[in-house]
């Protein structure tokens, strides 16, 4: 068969059809901050949207408004179910607090107890519904938990 008879893929109709971004099963509980995070996010979002819509050249441009589409959906979704939560300090690992550990080898780390859309690791904070956090919460200074098959003593609580 000639080549000319053949379709290449289309690259923009793939991307049109963007799977949605996966929304998690647990509760969205979510720090002052982070609430503000997903409004900037719904934002962003809708401007994109907008600005797809007004370009007018949905045909020639399908991946931007399917990424912006995608987009607000998720970040929609996500603020409609956010569960604001004010925390209080009681010296327990709580949401929203932080936790300091050390480790059998004597590394100590810091981490933030944050929602799912604002935890960043590399940065310090961690997901509420994460094995460490589970592994931690409720916990006090003093008390000890298996951490990736390790004990940890909890040495400052914030």
């Amino acid at each position: 068969m000639s080549v000319a008879f053949t379709r290449e893929e289309d690259l923009e109709a793939t991307a049109a059809d963007l799977p949605d971004r996966p929304i998690s099963p647990h509760p969205n509980l979510v720090t002052p901050a982070g609430l503000a995070a997903i409004e900037d996010a719904l934002a962003s979002a809708r401007a994109a949207y907008a600005s797809a819509q007004a370009s007018g050249s949905i045909e020639a441009d399908r991946t931007a408004m399917a990424r912006a589409t995608r987009d607000l959906r998720y970040w929609s979704a996500r603020r409609a179910n956010a569960q604001r939560v004010e925390t209080e300090a009681d010296g327990r690992v709580r949401f929203g607090g932080s936790v300091t550990i050390e480790r059998d080898d004597g590394r100590t780390q810091t981490w933030r107890i944050v929602g799912e859309d604002e935890a960043d690791p590399a940065n310090g904070s961690v997901s509420h519904v994460s094995p460490l956090t589970r592994a931690l919460i409720g916990k006090g200074v003093g008390d000890e938990a298996m951490v990736a098959g390790q004990s940890v003593e909890i040495i400052a609580v914030d």
